[in-house]
């Protein structure tokens, strides 16, 4: 079975913020959809997955981690869920 690069000096990588906002940015986005949970859980749930997205992808641009499309996806879904927040303050006040 051949190994993954894990980057310099063979350390682990560091796929922790990636899969952190994988999963935080699509409970965000599923949160965003219901108006009252969406003001107090999905926001600031959407910003942290857009943070933790982008370290993970600044990590992989470095070679600290191996999991560019999660952290990017994450990173995505996170800024997703804002923009329906924002849309769903917008039309319901």
């Amino acid at each position: 079975m051949p190994q993954q690069d894990a980057g310099p000096r063979g350390a682990v990588p560091r796929n922790g913020p990636g899969d952190t906002s994988l999963t935080v940015g699509i409970v965000a986005l599923v949160g965003s959809f219901i108006p009252i949970i969406g003001d107090f859980v999905a926001a600031p749930l959407g910003l942290l997955a857009l943070l933790l997205g982008g370290l993970g992808v600044w990590n992989n641009e470095r070679g600290l981690a191996t999991n560019f499309g999660p952290s990017l996806i994450g990173a995505t879904l996170g800024a997703l869920a804002l923009l329906i927040v924002l849309l769903m303050f917008a039309v319901t006040r």
